[in-house]
């Protein structure tokens, strides 16, 4: 076990000088960002600003080019497997097999995260978001919300400490959301530590306790929530990025 891993002094996430290039282009620019244990961070940023390549990085689906990551006090590079049982993680990208039905994609995850009790965490997470009544069907001829939902137990099946989230509201309706929000909160005993991309500064002011703004692969801006209001997210985002939203 690494040194301060799992202790309530270790953050979540402590990320320092994190790069990322794509042959020439930088898409991450040495982002240093540390995430305390049970905050919720909303992500902002225009398109291309680099917020889906840092949660990449962050899941373990891209190496970084330079710098270090500690996810759990745990270094990304030499413990890539060890993190991913750590995560959840819920993008555009459902991670769901279409021939399969809900509770067969969901027990294959389970095996491969080891989960005790395999049977009765399934119809636990499914119940959740609620889905017990689809749980035998197959998940190609879900909606794509009805595919969300799923996407959203299966990030939660293993009772992760964090979760990254890319636009997760996408295809939702406004039931589902608040479930989705339910089900991401932890299950009372412990606050997760989430990570939020979203368009949307309303929501992010909602649910954050810390506001970032990502720009051309930089971190430009951070504020606590409480020294926000819309407006002045807006002003910020807009004196930051140059766009208005």
């Amino acid at each position: 076990m690494t040194a301060g891993q799992d202790s309530p002094e270790t953050p979540a996430l402590d990320i320092k000088g994190l790069k990322r290039s794509f042959g020439h282009f930088q898409a991450l620019k040495g982002i240093d960002l540390c995430v305390d244990r049970g905050e919720c961070l909303a992500i902002f940023g225009p398109n291309g600003a680099g917020k889906t390549t840092m949660i990449k990085v962050l899941a373990t689906v891209m190496r970084p080019s330079g710098g270090e990551v500690l996810v759990d006090g745990l270094d990304l590079r030499s413990h890539a497997e060890d993190i991913r049982r750590r995560i959840g993680v819920v993008t555009h990208q459902t991670f769901l097999y279409a021939n399969l039905t809900a509770y067969e994609n969901l027990d294959f995850y389970s095996k491969l995260y080891d989960v005790p009790d395999r049977k009765q965490r399934i119809h636990e997470v499914v119940a959740q978001v609620g889905m017990t009544s689809r749980i035998r069907d197959r998940v190609g001829t879900f909606s794509r919300g009805m595919q969300q939902r799923i996407s959203i137990a299966r990030a939660v099946l293993h009772q992760p400490d964090i979760m990254l989230l890319d636009e997760p509201e996408s295809g939702l309706d406004q039931e589902a959301v608040s479930l989705l929000w339910e089900t991401l909160r932890g299950d009372g005993r412990r606050l997760r530590t989430i990570l939020l991309i979203t368009h949307s500064l309303e929501r992010g002011l909602e649910v954050c306790d810390r506001v970032v703004i990502l720009d051309k692969g930089r971190l430009v801006y951070q504020s606590s929530r409480a020294a926000l209001d819309d407006a002045g997210l807006r002003d910020a985002y807009r004196q930051n990025t140059g766009v208005s939203i």
